[in-house]
């Protein structure tokens, strides 16, 4: 029988720091991934901005590869995409692909409401309603950005009471990909940030009532692809501005 040799412990140590940098690298990596993933959501980040791999790697402490792939990560959740021999930008979401999310969105928002009502408890209902109280607030004093970061995680939040994860992950990256719709294909900007109509739809979700439920999250979402216009034309006169706005 063959003998195993034992490892030095000068081996051992240094197997043990190889493992322990892949997972440093790993948790950095995810780092980036979701610094980049809040700075698209959140709008600083803006369709057709270029993303520097090189400032990204000096600011993590960390080598390109490292960078390459978080950046891999976001295009495969389509939020960066790739160009041949120009690199790496924060994609721009064809009128198709708009058409798509929102339809997609509405679909999986119902069927999530049909599993709140199953599944809910008075103490999330609770918390929910509090997060609408912290929206009317922000309504009143906060800025565009923070109105559109809580709006976003209410839908977020309701859909975690549904009670699944795959369904809650899928949700959060249609939302994503529609934060860069909004940034192309938006002409009618609102300074409401939906709290009135999400109040409405907890109070159906309290009252164990799913045909208003959806009824109000319908039209929830229906005024907000009504804010956008989906044209290519449209698409391209927001990056022009945009471009305007960095030289003026």
């Amino acid at each position: 029988m063959r003998k195993m040799r034992r490892q030095s412990p000068k081996a051992m140590a240094a197997t043990n720091g190889s493992v322990e940098s892949a997972d440093t690298h790993d948790d950095v990596s995810e780092r980036i991934r979701a610094t980049l993933a809040a700075a698209i959501g959140e709008g600083a980040l803006k369709p057709g901005t270029k993303i520097l791999e090189e400032a990204i790697a000096e600011h993590f402490g960390v080598s390109r590869t490292v960078v390459r792939g978080a950046l891999g990560v976001l295009e495969s959740d389509h939020l960066l995409e790739r160009k041949r021999n120009r690199g790496t930008f924060v994609a721009e979401p064809s009128v198709e692909q708009a058409k798509s999310l929102f339809e997609a969105r509405r679909k999986i928002e119902r069927l999530l409401l049909e599993l709140v009502i199953a599944r809910v408890t008075p103490e999330q209902l609770d918390a929910l309603q509090k997060l609408t109280d912290e929206e009317e607030h922000i309504h009143h004093h906060g800025d565009e950005k923070s109105k559109t970061v809580l709006s976003g995680k209410f839908h977020i939040v309701l859909a975690e009471m549904a009670g699944n994860p795959v369904l809650t992950e899928v949700l959060a990256k249609i939302v994503a990909r529609l934060s860069l719709v909004m940034s192309l294909y938006e002409e009618d900007r609102k300074d409401d940030c939906g709290a009135d109509h999400h109040r409405m739809i907890v109070a159906a979700l309290q009252a164990k009532d799913l045909a208003k439920a959806q009824q109000l999250m319908d039209h929830h979402l229906a005024d907000i692809e009504g804010r956008v216009r989906l044209t290519e034309g449209q698409g391209d006169r927001h990056t022009f501005l945009a471009v305007l706005e960095s030289f003026s």
